[in-house]
């Protein structure tokens, strides 16, 4: 996978939820998350972003793999306080998808071990990754800004709209520092 930059108008396409839109509190949403959960019983759930990974562990739902970049609307935070079996690191630069990022998320989805994917940069369209990369029948759940969280059902019909938009990006060609 090479690097690939987010374009103006995929940045708006993105703007719509990916999967399901759960709207409400914190509260209101951990609670249907977890009842979707249990009715779903997904194999993996992978947690991207500060806001949503710090509450689905307050509200005792245990994502396998966070990813996260330690800020909140691009202001940094403390570190979420989670145990963690290992926690690996890779760059990714605001409104990128490096292939360094890429590996990282893809091996931390092959582990058995819970994992932190801390992001140096931005972790926003690592979402993309995680629903390319997770097994079928898994859950990529992210926050949506003011609204609630999405939870994203990883299938075969998914990966094919999320390879799709990965495929619209603009690749890179250079290095990036």
């Amino acid at each position: 996978m090479q690097t690939r930059f987010l374009t103006s108008s995929l940045r708006e396409k993105l703007k719509s939820p990916l999967g399901l839109l759960i709207k409400g509190s914190f509260d209101e949403t951990m609670r249907k998350l977890k009842e979707l959960i249990e009715k779903e019983r997904p194999l993996m759930v992978i947690s991207v972003g500060d806001v949503v990974s710090n509450n689905m562990i307050k509200h005792s739902v245990s994502p396998q793999v966070l990813i996260v970049d330690n800020k909140v609307m691009r202001d940094p935070i403390t570190p979420i306080p989670v145990q963690v079996d290992q926690t690996l690191c890779a760059k990714n630069p605001p409104g990128t998808l490096t292939n360094e990022a890429w590996s990282i998320v893809q091996e931390a989805l092959k582990r058995e071990k819970r994992t932190r994917v801390l992001i140096e940069g931005e972790e926003d369209l690592l979402t993309l990754a995680a629903v390319l990369c997770a097994p079928e029948n898994s859950f990529v759940v992210y926050g949506q800004p003011y609204e609630g969280i999405v939870v994203v059902k990883v299938t075969e019909q998914k990966k094919e709209t999320v390879r799709q938009i990965v495929e619209t990006m603009e690749l890179c060609f250079e290095k990036l520092k």
